[in-house]
């Protein structure tokens, strides 16, 4: 049995005083083929410990539902962490952020309009439980009074951000206790009164900051409120994430390494957030909304130490010195470079429409008026809405209240346009980004393709339906009866495919959204870079995994392709399109292209 805990201003690890270098690695970012090379690498960095969030909606996909396998193993990352002689902190809070969808929680909560989140409300509570008497279990083992890598764990995650119900965190405490959790426990907020007011359980429970730059001024507030704790920046921003449209960004190295040179130097314990990014694969890359939507792309590169695909950096290379200059050189050597390989390009040559596919993809469900994706038991992808509407009538606008997030729609059959969450504009007045339609003397479908984009996972618009919300309106009539189709893409077998014809490329492409599938060889499997130019927006499958979303507004402009994903010989690609390609290619290249 070993023991962890907070002496005389110290952190203290059985009787001996301890400095904590910690780095965030996501094992939920990283296939389980990689986790033992990235805790290797950040041993290599000097660091002595690494820490990780655990995303409810992971592992809870569905309710009562759990997955605690392949990439959702929690314990056999834990377990590769402690043969590493790596502490462990762990971070398995309800909600945890990390631009990651719904701030974890799963979907299934919004199937309750009534459903209050992160406070004591009761039905949110039970469900709370219901996950923990499953979770905890786990980890209980693995804890370090039961000999095990773990030294501490989170209550809740940048709470004072959020709310400020004191029971609430009680209730999360008191819980995680009673599960036989008898690690240090610890809260992290941002260094501001308010956040640290509603947030932290001071004085029973550690209160740490997160932040990016001035590590003084912030170490001085949390100083105010604990100051026979130890200083513990649990968020130490050294990179960040980028949105669909906007800039890739980057911090230099220079900086961080500078930064982290005062920390270490006052004494600071730190975890960096991030060491190791990785990758939002499948749909589970969040957004934010603070008055404009904000999707998170699928890289989760964060220009951190290791970059997306694992490789080490300049930045890495500067806070490996320093650490070396603080506590001495790091007690095992890099491990080899994975290899990086190009494929070249790859032409699909079979192409199945979506609305050819519905019945094989989905079973219609019927209701007067549209229901939301969690309403309809679906956590991710695409909802396709469809009525039928009487004529004749003249031109008028087509208005949603309000989508969630991005809506193609369809006159009987004929793409029209798109409705954008941030764009659209619930008036009768028209403007130039509008969809007007004219419904014929027989009477016309309306055909609305819903996607999302990802749930908000920071802030007050956490509570964020997707699909259509309200209802739909043809000017100023709302339409009823519809016939809705769950596209969550989560098997795709029973697609039936046919050859694209030279000819068809120009014309058939470009109408309706379109699974393309190709196959290629490979002889070596490696790491690559998928490059998807002439393409849209949309989602790529290999071999039946999602490797996640692409959109030609950048930044980012591959995805990655770690190598197991790859089979020796003969492997399969399936693009999901939205909006068409004049040349439905793709390029397997051996270098990323972020932004």
């Amino acid at each position: 049995m070993s023991t962890f805990g907070v002496d005389a201003g110290l952190f203290v690890f059985n009787g001996r005083p301890i400095r904590l270098i910690s780095g965030a690695v996501h094992y939920f970012r990283i296939v389980p083929a990689y986790w033992e090379d990235r805790l290797l690498k950040l041993k290599a960095c000097g660091f002595n410990a690494v820490e990780t969030y655990i995303p409810w909606n992971l592992h809870e996909p569905r309710e009562g539902r759990f997955n605690f396998e392949g990439i959702a193993d929690v314990t056999r990352f834990i377990e590769l962490a402690h043969k590493l002689e790596l502490f462990v902190l762990v971070r398995p809070s309800p909600y945890i952020c990390a631009e990651w969808e719904f701030g974890g929680m799963p979907s299934w909560l919004l199937a309750d309009a009534n459903m209050k989140l992160r406070c004591m409300h009761r039905p949110y509570l039970d469900k709370v439980d219901a996950y923990y008497d499953v979770l905890m279990p786990l980890l209980k083992p693995l804890l370090c009074t039961n000999d095990g890598p773990i030294i501490a764990m989170q209550i809740e995650n940048e709470y004072g951000s959020y709310g400020n119900d004191k029971a609430y965190l009680d209730y999360l405490r008191d819980g995680m206790i009673r599960r036989g959790v008898d690690v240090l426990l610890f809260t992290s907020d941002g260094a501001e009164d308010s956040m640290l007011q509603g947030g932290s359980l001071i004085p029973e429970v550690l209160a740490t900051a997160n932040f990016g730059s001035k590590p003084e001024k912030a170490f001085a507030k949390l100083a105010e409120y604990q100051p026979d704790k130890p200083a513990m920046c649990m968020e130490y921003w050294n990179g960040w994430f980028d949105h669909w449209g906007e800039e890739h960004h980057a911090r230099e190295y220079d900086d961080v390494a500078g930064e982290l040179d005062n920390m270490l130097r006052s004494g600071a314990s730190i975890n960096f957030y991030m060491f190791h990014g990785g990758t939002n694969f499948g749909f589970f890359n969040g957004a934010n909304d603070f008055g404009r939507y904000e999707p998170t792309v699928t890289s989760y590169d964060y220009h951190a130490l290791l970059n997306e695909a694992g490789e080490v950096t300049d930045k890495y290379m500067a806070v490996r010195e320093v650490i070396a200059r603080h506590v001495g050189p790091p007690a095992v050597p890099l491990p080899e470079p994975v290899k990086k390989m190009s494929y070249g390009a790859v032409r699909l040559t079979e192409q199945a429409k979506l609305f050819d596919q519905l019945d094989r993809l989905s079973r219609p469900v019927t209701s007067v008026y549209p229901e939301t994706m969690e309403r309809l038991g679906q956590d991710y992808g695409f909802v396709y809405y469809q009525t039928q509407v009487s004529g004749p009538r003249p031109k008028s606008k087509v208005v949603i209240q309000e989508v969630r997030d991005r809506a193609l729609v369809y006159l009987n059959g004929d793409y029209q346009g798109v409705i954008d969450r941030n764009e659209h504009d619930n008036t009768l007045d028209m403007n130039a980004h509008d969809i007007a339609v004219e419904i014929s003397p027989e009477g016309s479908k309306i055909g609305i393709l819903v996607e999302n984009q990802g749930r908000v996972n920071y802030g007050w618009m956490l509570k964020d339906s997707k699909g259509i919300t309200e209802g739909v309106r043809l000017a100023g009539q709302f339409l009823f009866n519809w016939e809705m189709y769950s596209l969550p893409l989560d098997d795709l077998s029973e697609l039936r495919f046919g050859l694209l014809r030279e000819e068809e490329r120009s014309v058939a492409s470009l109408n309706s959204p379109s699974f393309f599938r190709g196959t290629f060889e490979v002889s070596e499997p490696a790491d690559t870079f998928l490059k998807l130019e002439g393409w849209n927006k949309g989602v790529v499958f290999l071999n039946g995994f999602n490797l996640g979303r692409y959109w030609a507004k950048g930044p980012q402009q591959t995805l990655y392709v770690p190598g197991p994903l790859l089979l020796e010989g003969k492997n399969e690609i399936i693009v999901f399109e939205l909006h068409g390609t004049i040349d439905p290619v793709v390029r397997f290249q051996d270098y990323m292209v972020l932004g």
